[in-house]
């Protein structure tokens, strides 16, 4: 079994908080780590079993009688009702851990957990594999251009073949699976069993062609009216549905940077997906190869680059504040992490060459009134090295590998 990023921060919420709350996208990995080190004592009961969710449904605090505590719960999210019954429970025994929650549609789940359960619940947020998770570095750290390390150099075929794999698990677990027939399952499967409980989306192949088309865009900043007329729906709904893709953990906005001073910049956020091996299935390519000769390869490339970052943070528990830049004269900035009322920019390039001029936009945060940190260009360049005095040449693995 690989080591999670997350698990010492699962066992720490677990000792000082009454419920531990674990979500993230569907396959992850959620189960099989809770089961792996919850108390030899903790019962574990699923609500895919059809027979469990309906007595979880209509007679929760019956369902909770049936079982003793500590109590594991999967896929939470079926039995929204079992929310104020395990309040009730936790109000009258002040023990630490002693129910541990896991669900795939965050939407439904943490609407129960702050209705009920704020204050009570310490709350996880897992991903799919890290490069860091992969290659099982126990000793990784979140990337920090205040802190940054030589690793060994990782060339860039290699970074194709870990886009184009993406980081699901069960990939790993069982290396002769078919990548293609395991996607193709897992989306049937996410929609059957995630989106139809939240909305009637009608015509699951409109859907499918949603996914598609978003994923072909990773990377880039959202036109709602262009996917609209691809998929050949409203534009209300493609915003609807990118905020399901994004409450169930598939994708993540990266948001605008917001300025009161550079009066041209975009409102328009970047959609991230969180597995790229999901958006390389979803936009047909057929091989690491492909994609990396291809003209979308940079938009790929950096898609997975902020997804690592935001991943590695979050297995962390550490709230991550970024955001990118464009004005309308299409300048951008690829990512902005503030920290500490200090703005870090970050280029992100597939180029192996590192150039000056591909920072030169970092001179528009000089306008912001605000502390300008150390910035950074990651690229395939194998050193990690000064670009010049307040800038570095980051190479991929002391991003991936920090």
């Amino acid at each position: 079994m690989y080591t999670r990023e997350a698990e010492e921060r699962i066992k720490k919420i677990a000792d000082t908080f009454r419920v531990l709350v674990v979500t993230g996208p569907r396959q992850v990995g959620k189960s099989t780590l809770l089961e792996s080190i919850k108390p030899l004592d903790m019962q574990k009961v699923t609500l895919d079993d059809t027979v469990l969710r309906d007595l979880a449904r209509n007679e929760p605090k019956q369902f909770l009688e049936s079982f003793k505590k500590p109590l594991f719960i999967d896929e939470i999210q079926y039995a929204p009702e079992l929310f104020p019954y395990i309040k009730m429970e936790v109000d009258n025994d002040k023990e630490r851990g002693q129910y541990w929650l896991s669900g795939s549609q965050a939407f439904e789940l943490m609407k129960g957990v702050t209705e009920s359960l704020a204050g009570r619940a310490g709350i996880v947020k897992m991903n799919s594999f890290t490069y860091n998770e992969i290659v099982q570095n126990t000793d990784s750290h979140t990337f920090d251009l205040e802190d940054l390390h030589e690793r060994e150099y990782i060339d860039i075929n290699k970074v194709f073949e870990l886009i184009f794999n993406g980081g699901m698990p069960e990939l790993y677990d069982i290396p002769n699976m078919d990548r293609n027939e395991y996607y193709t399952s897992y989306i049937n499967t996410y929609i059957e069993r995630d989106i139809r409980q939240i909305i009637d989306i009608g015509n699951m192949e409109t859907f499918k062609n949603f996914m598609r088309v978003l994923a072909a865009r990773t990377g880039t900043t959202i036109n709602y009216s262009s996917i609209a007329n691809e998929v050949g729906v409203s534009d209300k709904t493609i915003k609807s549905w990118i905020s399901i893709l994004v409450n169930t953990g598939l994708v993540y906005l990266l948001e605008p940077y917001s300025s009161s001073v550079i009066k041209r910049v975009t409102r328009m956020p970047k959609v991230i997906f969180m597995d790229m091996g999901l958006a390389c299935h979803l936009a047909n390519w057929e091989s690491a190869r492909a994609l990396q000769l291809s003209s979308e390869a940079g938009r790929y490339f950096e898609s997975y680059i902020v997804s690592e970052i935001i991943k590695g943070y979050e297995n962390k528990g550490i709230k991550l504040d970024i955001s990118h830049f464009r004005c309308k004269e299409n300048e951008e900035i690829d990512l902005i992490i503030r920290k500490n009322n200090t703005l870090y920019p970050i280029e992100i390039k597939k180029t192996a060459s590192p150039k000056k001029e591909m920072i030169k936009n970092f001179s528009f945060l000089e306008k912001e009134g605000v502390k300008i940190g150390k910035g950074g260009l990651i690229c395939n360049y194998d050193k990690l090295m000064k670009l010049d005095e307040d800038n570095y040449i980051i190479p991929v693995s002391s991003v991936i590998n920090a």
